[in-house]
């Protein structure tokens, strides 16, 4: 299944992942093409950056066109595991994951069965594997209630053990500044690197006008169909 799966990647397919966070939607992240089919099966606004999800650390730089010293300290203590952190991009990664930034989040995921899918194909660029605004997916069952038809393969990896997106910290400042909350919270950061703080967006929203630098930031999330 795995092989199938970084077959169907590397030939521009969109495939369905499981991670320790939620599912993911995941295509090659250097293909443009096939990140575009991701956009369309979630129905996705393409202003909504990507996700770039590695395998080994030494693909840090195939993504990321300077790390600092103080990311690799974060990666030393939280990866693989729901940590997504934002670092100038390299040329590999398209406008198309960036939304157009010259930033890029990066993560490495605690799932096992994610890894070994990386490391069978590339890195890959991947939101979670739901229609966008629905809740995010955390079983295999979840994402063909959404995906059925749109996309040709879903790895059943389990239930999800964090069940919510990974937290983001923006590393291209002084001070790391998490973007979106999760299961990394900003004390923990602090303790590893003797500071950390939380965008006021994060509570607020975005001004008018001001770009995501994040998913997470701009668009509703978490909206269950339900009467309440």
């Amino acid at each position: 299944s795995l092989d199938k799966a970084a077959r169907l990647l590397l030939e521009g397919q969109v495939v369905g992942i499981p991670t320790e966070t939620v599912y993911g939607l995941a295509a090659d992240a250097f293909n443009p093409q096939a990140v575009e089919k991701i956009f369309r099966a979630k129905g996705r606004p393409q202003d909504n950056p990507l996700i770039v999800h590695i395998s080994d650390i030494r693909q840090l730089e195939l993504v990321a066109e300077r790390v600092p010293k103080a990311a690799l300290k974060l990666a030393a203590a939280f990866w693989p595991g729901p940590l997504t952190m934002i670092m100038k991009k390299s040329q590999n990664i398209p406008d198309i994951v960036s939304a157009g930034l010259d930033t890029v989040g990066i993560r490495m995921p605690l799932h096992k069965t994610a890894r070994e899918i990386i490391s069978k194909s590339r890195p890959l660029a991947a939101p979670s594997a739901n229609t966008s605004g629905k809740p995010s997916p955390t079983e295999a069952m979840h994402v063909f209630e959404d995906m059925h038809g749109k996309i040709p393969l879903i790895i059943d990896g389990g239930a999800c053990s964090v069940g919510v997106e990974s937290t983001v910290v923006d590393m291209t400042g002084e001070i790391p500044r998490v973007l979106r909350p999760g299961a990394v919270t900003e004390e923990m950061i602090a303790e590893v690197l003797g500071a950390a703080e939380t965008d006021e967006a994060t509570k607020k929203g975005l001004a008018k006008g001001q770009t995501a630098r994040s998913p997470g930031m701009k668009y509703r999330h978490y909206a269950p169909k339900a009467p309440v």
